[in-house]
């Protein structure tokens, strides 16, 4: 591997030290009811955004949980050395898309056949620390 692209590398890597990330992938609700929770806690400090998604009795907000304390996990292992409370830790990106779709037919009326389409989506979670904090 040439120098340049070691260097720039290094960097990129640099700059991704201060992020946590985490993907959930074919979770078996659709992307609407899922945006719903998602919009809850996009932005927000990662206190106040567990408390928001334990206290949700939507069923999208428990694997929203889940999500959230998997990116935190990923932030700490990345950063050996840092706190958690000093890094000042906050919900940077989520981004809800669709999944695979499955389609099944369900029987209507004089014959004919309705289609089901049982959703599923993907969420991507980005955790950012807070520039006035040092780590």
């Amino acid at each position: 591997m040439g120098v340049r692209k070691r260097q720039a590398a290094t960097l990129i890597k640099d700059k991704r030290k201060n992020l946590g990330f985490a993907k959930l992938n074919n979770c078996p609700s659709s992307p609407r009811k899922m945006r719903l929770v998602a919009d809850l806690i996009r932005g927000k400090n990662i206190d106040k955004a567990l408390s928001i998604l334990r206290f949700s009795p939507k069923e999208s907000s428990s694997k929203l949980e889940k999500l959230l304390l998997s990116a935190i996990s990923n932030w700490q292992s990345k950063n050996k050395d840092g706190d958690i409370e000093k890094a000042g830790l906050f919900v940077k990106e989520i981004r809800v898309d669709g999944g695979k779709m499955l389609k099944r037919l369900r029987p209507a009326p004089q014959g004919r056949g309705h289609r089901i389409r049982k959703r599923s989506n993907h969420v991507t979670l980005v955790l950012g620390a807070s520039d006035n904090s040092k780590i």
